[in-house]
């Protein structure tokens, strides 16, 4: 089937134009002038029948911005932590992530101590195959190495898992020694690990100390994981993988000190890639003093934290130290904070986000000045498609590439409210934020999954086997 999306103003991450795409079943065919397309569209010979008439089918983008569909790189979908499961499993989070524009997602697929890589993997796979509202790629959390885990990883980059997720911090988390080694692995068949950073050993000081004191309540959250650790943490990583000799990505930037660490071991020569969330640009640490248990719905690690430290991120995706912006989308309900509304360790970490990315991208960087559209395609597609092995199969909007499109009003604006979202949360962190511009239209591979800004076709996803990193 031959589609064309006709008036809108094609993003990529080099410039911007106007100019008609035609999509031949899956993939993008080309993009033109409206008359070239229709002569293309319609076997060579030009046509002015009405939309639909010749076999063809037109979608009109006229005032609309065209981008490529979006990546979110970090997600976690039906994950149990914490004593409970998220909220959102693959089949409401994929549903969600496209209805804002998001086409894939890159999930962490979990490898608990004890297991194969391979299980790990499998076990993903169930979870996801056949629940997925967009296409899914996964990364692979290693939380027990020896001999054998190393020898899968070669297994793992056959099956498309190129990416890996290391933890500082939590019950999962891998020593230095470990570090080292998964590094130094990882170089050899051109893999890449993304990794957590916090400083356990701090955190873990701080919080006895806070409960010691009776200080249970969710201000100490932020108290017992200070910016300081999880700068530390950074630096200690960079040093690791300076010694290893190996590129590294550090996920979920908070802060600036963090931002300072990276910024010293690049001027070393280091590869080092940075990805942030949305919360961290337009969120602060003061949420955690709202009254009562109000506060635990941002309870997330690392932890919001001040103005400062969002102008530095804003900042930093500007000036391009900073290459992605996913989501870190780990859903819980209120009724699941409450877990821990008697000791705030034990209150589950992660808020919902995969909706709600692109327009607060476009409507809090864009629309206010601190991102060009360009740098925003950049952040949310083209990157994430270099530095997870999919471009240029994702990330761009060029003849041969999946046609994974959103086409973006500019000239609309929303409100956000839980009520309207899809995520399964009972709460929205971004609730009655007015937003500039609405993801009105999505295609994935070719198939109209969005239309009027509501999912229309459920289920279209597919396995994306991601490549080695190109950045």
């Amino acid at each position: 089937m031959r589609q064309i999306i006709t008036g809108g103003t094609v993003v990529t991450g080099s410039g911007s134009f106007q100019a008609d795409v035609l999509i031949d079943g899956e993939k993008i065919a080309a993009i033109g002038s409206a008359e070239e397309i229709r002569k293309l569209a319609a076997g060579g010979e030009e046509r002015t029948e009405a939309a639909g008439s010749d076999g063809v089918s037109v979608t009109d983008a006229s005032g609309c911005l065209l981008f490529p569909g979006f990546i979110d790189a970090h997600t976690h979908f039906d994950l149990h932590v914490a004593g409970t499961v998220t909220a959102d499993d693959f089949y409401t989070g994929t549903k969600a992530a496209v209805r804002g524009g998001t086409t894939t997602i890159v999930d962490f697929g979990t490898q608990y101590p004890g297991e194969t890589l391979q299980e790990g993997l499998d076990n993903w796979h169930k979870k996801a195959d056949g629940k997925c509202s967009c296409d899914y790629g996964f990364h692979m959390s290693i939380t027990d190495w020896n001999p054998a885990v190393s020898q899968e990883i070669d297994r793992m980059i056959q099956a498309g898992v190129t990416s890996f997720k290391l933890y500082m911090t939590y019950d999962t988390q891998v020593d230095d020694k470990t570090i080292y080694e998964i590094l130094k692995r990882l170089k050899e068949v051109k893999g890449i690990a993304g990794v957590h950073c916090e400083n356990s050993g701090v955190i873990a000081a701080l919080q006895e100390s806070a409960a010691a004191d009776g200080k249970m309540g969710v201000s100490s959250h932020p108290a017992t994981r200070p910016a300081s650790a999880e700068a530390e943490a950074i630096q200690r990583l960079l040093r690791l993988a300076e010694i290893a000799g190996a590129p590294v990505v550090v996920v979920h930037l908070t802060c600036q000190e963090g931002l300072k660490e990276i910024t010293a071991a690049r001027a070393r020569g280091q590869e080092v890639y940075v990805e942030t969330c949305p919360q961290y640009l337009l969120m602060n640490d003061s949420l955690y003093q709202l009254p009562g248990f109000e506060g635990a719905k941002y309870v997330i690690a690392p932890p919001l934290r001040k103005e400062a430290d969002e102008e530095a991120l804003w900042k930093g995706l500007k000036c391009g130290a900073i290459q992605t912006v996913s989501t870190d989308h780990c859903s819980f309900t209120t009724k699941q904070k409450e877990l821990g509304i008697q000791d705030f360790r034990k209150i589950p970490g992660g808020m919902p986000g995969v909706e709600t990315r692109g327009i607060l991208m476009y409507s809090e960087g864009v629309c206010t000045g601190r991102l060009t559209r360009e740098e925003m395609c950049q952040l949310l597609s083209e990157n994430p498609a270099k530095l997870y092995g999919m471009y240029p199969r994702k990330g761009v909007i060029a003849p041969g590439s999946d046609a994974d499109l959103v086409i973006l009003n500019p000239n609309v604006e929303d409100v956000i409210t839980a009520d309207d979202q899809l995520s399964n949360v009972d709460y929205a962190p971004f609730e009655g934020l007015t937003v500039k511009g609405r993801v009105e239209t999505v295609f994935l591979r070719g198939q109209k999954v969005v239309e009027h800004h509501q999912v229309v076709k459920e289920l279209q996803g597919c396995y994306i086997a991601c490549g080695t990193y190109e950045m």
